[in-house]
């Protein structure tokens, strides 16, 4: 079987500005070309666009991840090129990689087999530069900070209480914890500082959520990166940081077109993820695919205990936009897994096994059918070694959910494999026109404390949520300072629906706990860290950097 890399290094490329013309109608002077194959779509010519109706959005989530894969950002593409094919005009709307999971353990963003998005590896890599302008943009106010406090410190900023990070898109660990200024006074005065990765920087946050080269410069003005020996916020408006830090970001902030395998249009802009930040990709991206097409599939990360929450809860909130209808991605192996299988026993029928796991999807079409009102199919990434005794009893499991499943094997076969998929989700989108139930999980005007409350009891099946004196404290002074109305971003482990990563399933009765808060007023949102996630990943043992390397001038082992 070829690999992923393999199969995108063999496909026949359009040139991006075809693919924009004959599929979007996006004439040439609209693009900014990066190369043959990627574009990015001016904002102007989006800004056009604002008086056409929208599309449908089609939300593609998962249940909680596993070794054994489900291949999410696979079903968003297979599902776009079905779509396609069955004769509706569709966009595929996706999150850009970033490299620490490309070099670490997880992959790329750019799909799998037959459903991917391409030039992969242009994607997968550096692509439009988009990552490091905010690298840079985020570290220019860290510099910015620390020149402020050597030169006089013109705003009495505590030194013990600067919160703004430096970011870095890669995974490591040595730079979670680190001293800084050392060598001297010319180098400024030392203090603790730490770095973490550049998809959970509040830069990325704000990119991804800013609706406007305007509302991205005000937000990023809006930046409480320290506070005063009084304790008053300290905004990157008041170190004249955010001009600059909008130039910056003034190319990146436009969308990057590219083309699935089957030359389809497909949006790739911004990336956070979602267990340690909204896992979203960008509203201007979105707002512009729903001009563009009748039907687009976005996606959000990881399950939908995570990115389809903070999508529901974050960006709909923030936003206006409102899904139609959502896939929940699973595999046979993946709920086996969740069942207590190992790894290696995956292949073999286990009906037992799959019974006990195929509560964690049942939870998720729960929680988006009840706590986020919307309907839902249950779309089945096909293995050779799923048996019809095991597809029938998940059939009748979700039968009694009213939720539909359906097999799809876009992995092998492209948008030809997911075309029962594309047919059942125009089904139910038009089953449910005009009758959306549409809800968040708690109320704008509800407090911090209730919000997060809300979150771990409907949403992750907890008993209730824990913190210490301090983290209660931060919170309380949150509150009275006016960001009580603020939505809530949960961070913690993506693997278990409690903060435990080994709590397969679907546990219940356990306690959220808060370990840290960090105030996000650029996003508008509060980040409570919960568990033992980690802001700044680490290489595992062996990381999928050795396997990659360049041969005769060709990339290989990138998956």
């Amino acid at each position: 079987m070829a690999s992923d890399i393999d199969i995108a290094q063999a496909a026949t490329l359009q040139r991006i500005t075809q693919v924009a013309s004959e599929k979007l109608g996006i004439a040439d002077e609209h693009l900014e070309p990066y190369g043959h194959y990627k574009a990015k779509i001016s904002l102007k010519y989006l800004d056009s666009l604002k008086d056409r109706p929208n599309g449908k959005l089609i939300l593609v989530t998962a249940i909680s991840p596993t070794p054994a894969g489900e291949g999410k950002t696979t079903t968003t593409v297979g599902l776009g090129d079905a779509l396609n094919r069955i004769g509706k005009k569709a966009l595929v709307c996706l999150r850009e990689p970033s490299l620490g999971p490309v070099f670490g353990v997880k992959g790329g963003a750019a799909g799998g087999g037959y459903a991917q998005v391409v030039p992969m590896e242009d994607i997968n890599l550096h692509f439009t530069g988009d990552f490091n302008a905010i690298q840079l943009a985020n570290n220019l106010l860290a510099a910015v900070i620390d020149n402020h406090i050597h030169h006089g410190n013109a705003l009495d900023i505590d030194v013990r209480r600067v919160t703004w990070k430096r970011v870095l898109d890669m995974n490591d660990r040595a730079l979670r914890d680190i001293t800084i200024a050392l060598g001297g006074t010319a180098n400024g005065y030392p203090r603790q500082d730490g770095f973490d990765i550049v998809v959970a920087s509040e830069v990325m946050a704000i990119f991804c959520l800013a609706t406007s080269l305007d509302d991205l410069k005000q937000r990023l003005g809006n930046i409480v990166c320290a506070y005063t020996r009084a304790g008053k916020p300290v905004t990157a408006r008041e170190l004249n940081a955010h001009g600059a830090m909008t130039v910056l970001l003034k190319d990146a902030i436009q969308p990057n077109l590219v083309q699935t395998l089957e030359n389809n249009p497909a949006i790739l802009h911004g990336g956070p993820f979602a267990n340690i930040a909204h896992g979203c990709n960008s509203v201007i991206a979105t707002q512009a695919s729903l001009k563009l097409a009748d039907y687009v599939v976005t996606e959000a990360g990881f399950g939908a205990d995570l990115g389809a929450e903070k999508f529901i809860d974050i960006k709909c909130r923030k936003s206006g936009l409102r899904p139609d209808a959502v896939v929940i991605v699973a595999t046979i192996r993946a709920l086996k897994f969740h069942g207590g299988v190992k790894k290696e026993d995956l292949n073999t029928e286990n009906l037992d096994a799959l019974a006990k796991g195929i509560a964690n999807i049942e939870k998720h079409v729960q929680n988006v059918r009840e706590h986020y009102g919307l309907p839902c199919v249950v779309s089945i990434n096909n293995f050779t070694a799923d048996t019809p005794a095991e597809l029938k009893l998940l059939q009748e499991r979700m039968a009694a959910l009213g939720a539909p499943v359906v097999v799809a094997r876009h992995w092998a076969e492209g948008g030809k494999g997911a075309e029962d998929v594309a047919h059942e989700v125009v089904r139910i989108i038009e089953a449910n026109e005009g009758r959306s139930g549409f809800k968040f999980v708690y109320e704008e005007a509800a407090p911090l404390m209730e919000k997060v409350t809300a979150i771990a009891t409907k949403i992750y099946g907890a008993a209730g949520v824990s913190a210490d004196a301090k983290v209660r404290k931060q919170i309380a002074e949150l509150q009275e300072a006016g960001y009580g109305h603020y939505p809530v971003c949960v961070a913690k482990t993506q693997y278990s629906f409690s903060t435990d990563a080994n709590a397969k399933g679907a546990p219940t009765g356990h306690t959220l706990n808060i370990r840290e808060v960090r105030l996000a007023a650029g996003a508008e949102f509060i980040v409570m860290v919960c568990g033992d996630v980690m802001t700044m990943p680490g290489l595992p043992k062996v990381p999928s950097a050795e396997k990659i390397d360049l041969v005769d001038g060709k990339v290989v082992g990138l998956f």
